[in-house]
């Protein structure tokens, strides 16, 4: 009797830990979609809502981790458990550096609302983090219903927000040879692609978290990565 009260108690803690998974997640999304259009838009006052949401963000995941350490020490949970909570903490910590990437990219607005525009450079900003935030749903979903093969989805798409950047990179290198005068906007535009590309980088290591914690084992890391930039640079 008292080890079914023991498990039930460990059952609802960790019910708590991923509500809060879920809900840090919800937040994130969020901040991604608001970031993007906040830039879109020129908004300034969605941008600061976006950059003071994050502090919301931020508290999660120390609540997170704190509770997770308290189920580990209070516990004793056995191995398939512990791979859990690990995997909490690790989604956690990505969602936290998601949350941080939007706050940067609203902090961007306020200073490209003042430059002229860059053809059609925001929009496409903003359909790159689209596509970043229709990845994060599918991870917390895959997370959610413990689906490996979403997971492996949402890893195999990080390609394509890969090859959106290389675009993006191509075309704001353009801008700038053409016009000297797009030098300072392109600069920042380049900032904030690169910025959404490693959101996707950390929603594809919170997908990699789930195959992890359904099979046991990490996915092979042999997808290749299709940002080509570094690459420009060193040649």
């Amino acid at each position: 009797m008292q080890d079914q009260h023991i498990a039930s108690a460990f059952d609802r803690d960790l019910e708590a830990i991923q509500a809060q998974i879920m809900k840090m997640g919800g937040l994130v999304e969020a901040s991604i979609r608001d970031g993007a259009l906040s830039l879109d838009t020129r908004d300034e006052e969605l941008a600061e809502k976006v950059r003071k949401g994050d502090r919301a963000i931020d508290e999660l995941e120390e609540m997170i981790n704190e509770e997770a350490a308290r189920v580990i020490a209070l516990r004793a949970p056995t191995a398939r458990d512990l791979r859990l909570i690990l995997s909490v903490i690790k989604i956690s910590a990505n969602l936290e550096r998601i949350g941080d990437y939007a706050k940067n990219m609203a902090k961007r607005t306020g200073v490209l609302s003042h430059m002229a525009p860059v053809d059609d450079g925001t929009g496409a900003l903003r359909r790159m983090a689209r596509e970043v935030e229709r990845m994060l749903k599918d991870a917390l979903d895959a997370y959610v219903q413990r689906d490996a093969e979403l997971a492996m989805d949402v890893i195999n798409h990080d390609r394509d927000v890969d090859q959106m950047y290389n675009a993006l990179f191509r075309e704001f290198l353009t801008f700038m040879m053409e016009d000297p005068r797009n030098i300072t906007a392109c600069m920042h535009l380049h900032f904030i692609a690169k910025n959404i590309e490693r959101m996707g980088d950390h929603v594809t290591s919170i997908a990699e978290q789930v195959v992890y914690l359904v099979t046991g084992e990490h996915p092979e890391d042999d997808r290749p990565k299709a940002d080509k930039t570094s690459l420009v640079a060193e040649g």
